[in-house]
């Protein structure tokens, strides 16, 4: 069953990208390779292309299929090099296909590059043996490939009142829009079951919520997560807290790690706005993440509350965790009364971020529920919101 998001359109559940195929070099369709027309092997659609055996195919052709089935004219020593001569000029998987191919003909395709030689005329059968390999290669590039941009940032409040909601809801607005460029979505999970208000600030009215995806159970799947989703006009995806407050206890773990597994393979990198108390629940997502935010202000409270997170980590066994400071609204007058030094001395680290206080600007923004950058283009507050984003995208590995 799949679920339509009143918020989402049509678009938005169109495939992102074409479907890979398989491309079929013969000489002709004859005897059962007429089935092949319009069938699907290994997940693969094939498309076949009418050429003689020893006309030249272009590299550039097959360089974005899955892979190709080459016809070889066992007496035809062109066909052979023609093959022989394409293995060296591509990377793309190449199966060979001939009409009882000789033992040494086998093994002289094999020490030329080809994945597999195939008797001809073709049959589903011995196609789907063939490229079950290739589908099993592919299959785990794309787990690799989406592993590598599949990141878990948490942001934890060092103090309440610190405007830690606001400041990850701005930021998570301007790294999804430097995402976007880099064909990559971004996601932002309020996590705040009790007060949590992302949606709120953003000027959403979402019918869906987290509450939705933890009740799921087994229903669980990529397109119940996208249903669930709101989506900013900035491309920002938003999983909003459940409408009504219920306990930070009844919430599953193996419940929230579920969903919160799929949202990073599903959108790439995910934010993470955790409630201020801490739960079994959300040491367990911190200990997840790839980055943690610890949002604090440069006060004696709020130096004093950020420490106190700090060694909860390292009870926890957690100290190895990659740890960012972000002082928010910070004002250069409080680096008269509380200098760097202590600081380093407080928190044994230093101030990674800081973040302008321009209240009435961010305010302003919320009220809206835009990014800062359409109420006021050029700001300190914008400026400091940059300099995260570029270091954000720079901790976690991601190419723009």
């Amino acid at each position: 069953m799949s679920v339509i998001n009143p918020n989402e359109t049509a678009r938005n559940w169109q495939t992102a990208k074409r479907e890979t195929a398989v491309q079929l070099y013969l000489s002709g369709v004859e005897g059962d390779s007429a089935d092949l027309l319009g069938a699907k092997v290994a997940g693969f659609p094939l498309s076949l292309n009418v050429i003689p055996v020893t006309d030249w195919i272009d590299p550039e052709e097959i360089s974005a299929a899955a892979a190709a089935v080459v016809q070889i004219d066992a007496d035809t020593p062109s066909s052979i090099k023609r093959f022989q001569k394409l293995a060296q000029s591509t990377t793309t998987p190449l199966i060979a296909a001939a009409y009882d191919p000789p033992l040494s003909l086998v093994r002289s395709l094999v020490r030329s590059g080809a994945h597999d030689v195939v008797p001809l005329p073709l049959s589903i059968e011995d196609l789907e043996t063939s490229l079950a390999p290739v589908a099993d290669g592919l299959s785990q590039q794309q787990t690799a490939a989406a592993a590598s941009t599949a990141k878990l940032v948490s942001v934890i409040k060092g103090v309440g009142g610190a405007g830690a909601t606001a400041l990850s809801s701005q930021l998570a607005l301007r790294f999804a829009q430097s995402e976007a460029g880099a064909g990559r979505e971004t996601c932002l999970m309020d996590l705040d079951v009790q007060f949590g208000d992302v949606a709120f600030q953003l000027g959403l009215r979402p019918k869906l919520s987290l509450l939705d995806l933890l009740e799921a159970g087994n229903r669980l799947d990529s397109a119940l997560l996208r249903a669930t989703v709101t989506e900013h006009p900035s491309g920002l995806k938003i999983i909003a807290a459940p409408p009504d407050m219920m306990p930070l206890e009844g919430v599953s773990n193996d419940h929230l790690m579920q969903v919160v597994e799929l949202a990073t393979h599903e959108f790439g990198t995910v934010f993470l706005d955790l409630p201020s108390n801490w739960t079994n629940w959300s040491l367990s997502l911190v200990a997840r993440s790839d980055l943690v935010l610890l949002v604090t202000e440069l006060t004696v409270a709020g130096l004093n509350r950020a420490k106190r997170q700090l060694r909860l980590l390292e009870s926890q066994d957690l100290s190895s965790l990659d740890v960012r400071i972000i002082a928010n609204r910070w004002d250069k007058s409080q680096s008269r009364s509380i200098r760097a030094s202590d600081v380093r001395e407080a928190l044994g680290r230093d101030i990674a971020y800081t973040v302008t206080n321009d209240f009435p600007l961010m305010r302003a923004a919320i009220d809206q529920g835009v990014p800062i950058s359409d109420i006021k283009r050029k700001s300190a507050l914008g400026k400091d919101l940059d300099v995260l984003d570029t270091g954000l995208a720079a901790a976690l590995g991601l190419e723009r």
